[in-house]
């Protein structure tokens, strides 16, 4: 699957150890993940090489043409709300589905939106109280079965 790993950028990068790790078991099951330059610690200077319309150009192609979008929510950011908003709108039409990830320690700070989404169709919404637990749950939700 095409996957699109959102997290944070300029914001609150707590979740970024997080991410690599979500990003390591997507990619051993097999996953093309869209978005790995994210999870850099140099990000934002790397970022800052492309106008912001070219950013927003690349991204919506992204977001438009992924199979999943996997937010990894933990830290406060415009962006990774934005991407949700954007494929989740779109899903029910799209065939997209959404996975928001959090850190359950981090739930005070964690937009309602996100925790509280109960979208049974399109998104799976879990709260991850360790980065073992978090795994555990990308290779029960991501492992692909042999045909």
């Amino acid at each position: 699957m095409r996957i699109y790993l959102a997290c944070t950028v300029r914001g609150d990068r707590t979740g970024v150890f997080a991410g690599r790790a979500i990003a390591e078991r997507l990619q051993r099951h097999g996953h093309e993940v869209l978005t790995l330059h994210l999870l850099a610690e140099n990000v934002d200077a790397a970022e800052s090489q492309l106008t912001e319309e070219e950013v927003y150009r690349r991204d919506i192609e992204w977001l438009s043409t992924c199979d999943v979008l996997v937010a990894e929510a933990s830290g406060s950011s415009y962006g990774v709300g934005f991407e949700v908003g954007y494929v989740l709108g779109r899903a029910r039409h799209t065939g997209q589905q959404i996975v928001v990830l959090y850190n359950k320690e981090r739930r005070h700070s964690i937009s309602r939106l996100i925790s509280g989404n109960c979208d049974a169709v399109c998104c799976t919404t879990f709260g991850y109280g360790s980065i073992e637990e978090l795994t555990a749950f990308v290779d029960r939700h991501f492992a692909v079965s042999p045909t």
